[in-house]
C-alpha cells in the first residue's frame, strides 16, 4: 500500500461508538487537515461555479461534461447522484477537478426508464448511492481499470441493483430512478439523520450493519465532509433498513479496529485520476477500496465489504479454475 495512505490509515482517531436499530456507526477523525483545500458539488452548484451537462446533444449514457469556472478545487465523491438532462447519473469515483477546467467524468445511469430532456444542466440529487451497490460498481470499476478501459462500470449489474434495492423497498418508480427510493423514505431516512447527527472536527465514519463493518468514507477536510455527513448517512442507512434481522451480533469498538487494521492485507494498483491526482484501487478477500491522493495528500478513502454476489462470484471462479486444472 502506498505509503501516504497507509500512514494516513494508520493516524486515524475512533470516536464513540452511536447506535441506531441495526446500524452503528464510529466517526472517524485525523489529526491534520491537509491540503489543498476544495469545493464540494453542493457547494459549488449553489455558487453557480460549476456546470454539469450532457457529453453533447445527443448524449451519452457513461459520460458527461463538468465545466468548473471556478479557481478552486472542486470535490465530486464517489456515489454523489446528479439528476436532471436526459437520465440521472452516480460518479464511478471520486474525482477532484481541477480550478477553470472542463472534464469529460465517468458515471453510471441510475434511472433506466428515461432517455428524454428534463434539463439543459444536471443538479445534485441529494443522495449517495446505497453503500451495497458502490461496493458491486467499485468492483467492477477496478476491473475495468485493469482491462484498461477506464473507469466504467457494469451498468447492467447497476440497473439490477437498483431494481432490488426497489422492491426491498416497495416503490415502484415509473422510470426505475434510484431517486425516487429515497423520496418515498426520506422520513425513515430523516430518523438516522437525526441520531447521527455531524461532530465537530469530523472527517468520517465507519458503518456497521447487523453488527458487521460494511465500510467507511473519510474525507481530508472537516469543513468538506460535514458537507457531505447527512448523504453518506443515508447511503448506509439505506442498506440498514432493508437489512434488519431478529439477531445479529453486536457491534463494537474492536471489530472498527480489525476492519481497518485488514485494509493493509490488501492488493493496491494506482491509476491515474479523472481530474488532479492519483486513484489508488484496493482488493482483499473481503473488501474493496479506493483512495484519491492529490499534492502528495489523502482526499478520499473508502472501503467496502464485499457484496454476497461478490464473493459468490470469485467461489464460483475458484472452482471453475480448479476443475480446470483437475
Amino acid at each position: 500500500m502506498n505509503p501516504i495512505i497507509q500512514k494516513s490509515l494508520n493516524s486515524l482517531e475512533l470516536g464513540n461508538l452511536q447506535v441506531f436499530k441495526n446500524m452503528a456507526i464510529v466517526p472517524l477523525y485525523t489529526p491534520v487537515e491537509e491540503e489543498p483545500e476544495y469545493l464540494t458539488l453542493q457547494e459549488a452548484l449553489d455558487q453557480q461555479m460549476l456546470k454539469i451537462t450532457e457529453l453533447d446533444e445527443s448524449g451519452s449514457v457513461p459520460e458527461l461534461k463538468v465545466t468548473n469556472t471556478s479557481a478552486q478545487y472542486v470535490l465530486l465523491l464517489d456515489g454523489e447522484e446528479l439528476m436532471g438532462a436526459k437520465q440521472n447519473r452516480v460518479l464511478n469515483t471520486t474525482i477532484l477537478l481541477k480550478p477553470n477546467s472542463e472534464t469529460v467524468i465517468p458515471v453510471s445511469c441510475t434511472e433506466q426508464g428515461r432517455w428524454a430532456y428534463k434539463s439543459a444542466e444536471f443538479s445534485s440529487s441529494g443522495h449517495i448511492m446505497a453503500q451495497r451497490i458502490r461496493s458491486s460498481k467499485a468492483k467492477s470499476v477496478h476491473s475495468s481499470l485493469r482491462q484498461m478501459r477506464g473507469h466504467q462500470s457494469d451498468q447492467g449489474e447497476v440497473w439490477a441493483e437498483i431494481h432490488k434495492l426497489s422492491t426491498e423497498a416497495e416503490v415502484a418508480s415509473p422510470t426505475g430512478a434510484m431517486r425516487d427510493v429515497y423520496e418515498s423514505k426520506a422520513s425513515h431516512l430523516a430518523d438516522y439523520e437525526k441520531t447521527f447527527e455531524f461532530i465537530p472536527k469530523q472527517q468520517g465514519i465507519l458503518v456497521m450493519i447487523n453488527g458487521e463493518v460494511v465500510g467507511f468514507d473519510i474525507l481530508s477536510r472537516a469543513s468538506a465532509y460535514q458537507k457531505l455527513h447527512s448523504k453518506l448517512i443515508k447511503s448506509y442507512a439505506m442498506d440498514a433498513m432493508h437489512q434488519q434481522t431478529e439477531s445479529h451480533s453486536t457491534p463494537s469498538i474492536s471489530k472498527a479496529r480489525a476492519f481497518l487494521e485488514a485494509t493493509a492485507d490488501c492488493t493496491a494498483e494506482t491509476y491515474p485520476s479523472i481530474g488532479y491526482g492519483d486513484d489508488h484501487r484496493f482488493e482483499g478477500k473481503t473488501m474493496v477500496g479506493s483512495a484519491l491522493v492529490a499534492n502528495e495528500s489523502v482526499i478520499h478513502i473508502a472501503f467496502f465489504k464485499k457484496t454476497e454476489n461478490d464473493t459468490k462470484d470469485e467461489m464460483a471462479g475458484y472452482r471453475q479454475r480448479r476443475q480446470f486444472r483437475t
